[in-house]
């Protein structure tokens, strides 16, 4: 009995994680501060949908190995999101100054990076209910859980992957892009 208590948390832990918006719903709107290749701008999400759908990509801490992995994965492909008519934004609750390095460093300066406050995660449902020490401030922070969501131009929600692996974010994003032509 004791061997099967202590298998069933391992069980849960392979279990990806569910994010709460759904296909169709409408993607909450924002106006936050990101960086793309080390310069920090103001980022909001309806403006960057009148260029197209984009890939709102959630990640628990930038310098992290499956943080930096996806981030590389990402910069990879961004000429394919490009072809597809995609613009792809990270988001992590990192400080917009951390980002801006990460975004030059792990993204190569290919795409935005951004800071998601708790309005942001709140409305993403993307808290991952624990919080870590940040690295310069020391003061602790949420991080989020790692969900990709992909946003049609017209602002609603057309694809959800939420996987604490970074694995096949980026594949299946671009896969539910091209779906949209």
């Amino acid at each position: 009995m004791r061997l099967r208590l202590f298998a069933l948390p391992l069980l849960f832990a392979a279990v990806p994680a569910v994010a709460a918006l759904s296909p169709g719903a409408q993607a909450p709107d924002f106006t936050t501060r990101g960086a793309i290749d080390g310069k920090i701008f103001r980022l909001t999400l309806s403006q960057q949908l009148k260029k197209g759908p984009v890939v709102l990509y959630f990640f628990p801490a930038a310098y992290t190995g499956g943080c930096n992995q996806e981030a590389h994965d990402f910069s990879e492909a961004v000429p394919q999101f490009q072809a597809a008519g995609a613009t792809v934004i990270g988001m992590s609750t990192d400080t917009v100054d951390r980002l801006a390095k990460f975004s030059q460093e792990k993204c190569a300066g290919k795409f935005a990076v951004a800071s998601a406050g708790p309005r942001v995660v709140k409305a993403y449902d993307v808290d991952l209910g624990k919080t870590i020490p940040d690295p310069v401030t020391k003061k602790m922070r949420a991080v989020t859980n790692r969900t990709s969501y992909v946003i049609a131009r017209d602002g609603r929600i057309t694809f959800v992957h939420s996987d604490m692996s970074a694995a096949d974010h980026v594949r299946l994003t671009l896969e539910a892009v091209r779906a949209l032509k």
